[in-house]
């Protein structure tokens, strides 16, 4: 095999693997956050001035702390921390949030000997015989895995995503830890309930880790489009199941470019492929009930000579439960007859105001979803471009949780959806895409 083994990036880094070493690591960084603060505090209190703990806690040293050592960690410290800077990001402070949305570009390599570890004990000593090249240096790295490119014997190039050691058997307590650590820190309101969106971390986290789940979303997505006959607009990868298990996933490797060079295409181009997309969630929701919930703008490639969309990374994908699908038909189309009530039995139903909560927060809920709602009840295409949609969102969701104090986390299901809703609408408006979203959900409306 002609071994393609480059200089490892700099910023590689040994994982801790053991979940007593990585409880350690977090405990480390909590003690030096303290003592930054006292340091800092100490030295601008000679000078006269009186800083307040959240200035202290959000200092330039503090935040670069956090940033470098969740990248190290990755697993689930990593990605609670990308949760809440997409999901609940109205939650933390501004400069936090940035830090948490840049740790998925943060994430340092595999050593080569932990590496090699891993291929061998997945594959055995002679693993290197069934290609011809194997790239050790990742083209990807995120959370819980690695991507590696090589060519197998027959010649056809993959794609290789291969588990962090450790990461599976170590979400539980890096959750947990993580949540301590921002309730200790006060990066939390103390009065959020972190609780639910904890356990529904564990629970996804878990699934991602187990890349027989994600195999299976592959094909299953794969197989619905191809059914639906929209093999024209979308590519996915093709599973090798021989060289699969449970924390090594192998795929053909796609080609394409970043779907933000969509940007480059003719408007009409543009319109057509973030229709699609808005077409394929639509699918997903409400006639598969199996949602593919991560919007990362890395999860899509764009093939211009062919127009179509590449899928990539299905282990966010979520099975719904039938009435949730069918609670977002109801709420959407109560929302095109303009009918409130309708709306907020439906929200309801979805799970919603299970909790208390005063008459002027439900209503202030409900503008957030009359909001959210808008490039669908607008008949015609909706100018996302030219539209200040998720300016206004994001403000009456800041107003909500500060000004109202309404501090609530909907059911999984729901932020997962209005996730992956939110990233398509962002993508939109950076593409400039001009979206008929109400003939769209058309065929759905009750």
């Amino acid at each position: 095999m002609e071994q393609l083994i480059p200089i490892m990036n700099k910023d590689s880094a040994n994982l801790p693997s053991h979940r007593i070493n990585r409880m350690a690591r977090l405990g480390k960084l909590a003690s030096s956050v303290a003592g930054s603060m006292l340091y800092q505090g100490g030295k601008q209190w000679l000078k006269g001035e009186n800083p307040t703990k959240q200035a202290l806690l959000l200092s330039p040293q503090n935040l670069q702390r956090f940033s470098q050592e969740l990248a190290k960690l990755r697993g689930a410290a990593m990605k609670v921390g990308q949760l809440l800077s997409m999901d609940a990001g109205d939650l933390l402070p501004p400069e936090l949030a940035h830090i948490l949305a840049n740790l998925r570009n943060q994430a340092p390599s595999m050593p080569l000997p932990q590496l090699q570890k891993q291929l061998s004990q997945h594959w055995g000593a002679n693993w290197a015989d069934q290609f011809q090249q194997f790239s050790f240096y990742p083209i990807a790295a995120a959370s819980i895995g690695q991507v590696h490119r090589a060519v197998d014997q027959a010649g056809n190039l993959l794609a290789i995503k291969i588990q962090y050691p450790g990461i599976a058997q170590s979400i539980s307590s890096d959750v947990d830890n993580l949540a301590t650590l921002l309730k200790w820190s006060r990066l939390i309101p103390s009065d959020v309930n972190l609780k639910p969106i904890i356990e529904e971390a564990k629970r996804q986290l878990l699934l991602e880790a187990d890349y027989h789940h994600e195999a299976d979303a592959l094909q299953f997505i794969g197989e619905k489009i191809n059914q639906c006959r929209l093999t024209d607009h979308f590519a996915l990868p093709k599973l090798v199941p021989k060289l699969s298990n449970n924390q090594i996933l192998s795929m053909s490797f796609m080609q394409g470019e970043p779907i933000e060079s969509l940007k480059n295409q003719p408007q009409a181009e543009r319109n057509q492929a973030i229709s699609h997309l808005f077409e394929l969630l639509f699918l997903e929701l409400f006639d598969w009930q199996r949602v593919q919930t991560d919007p990362n703008f890395a999860n899509f490639l764009y093939q211009a000579d062919s127009q179509r969309i590449v899928l990539l990374d299905f282990g966010a994908t979520r099975q719904y439960d039938p009435n949730i699908a069918l609670g977002y038909r109801q709420l959407i189309s109560a929302a095109i007859e303009q009918n409130t009530a309708g709306m907020e039995q439906a929200a309801a139903d979805i799970g919603f105001f299970q909790q208390a909560i005063l008459p002027e927060q439900k209503a202030s809920v409900m503008q957030l979803f009359h909001q959210a709602c808008e490039p669908i009840t607008h008949t015609g295409p909706f100018d996302f471009a030219n539209s200040d949609l998720i300016k206004r969102i994001k403000e009456k969701g800041m107003a909500l949780s500060f000004e109202q104090n309404y501090w609530h986390s909907p059911p999984a299901d729901a932020l997962f959806f209005h996730r992956k809703l939110a990233g398509f609408y962002l993508l939109a408006a950076q593409l400039s895409a001009r979206v008929d979203l109400f003939k769209l959900f058309k065929p759905y409306k009750i």
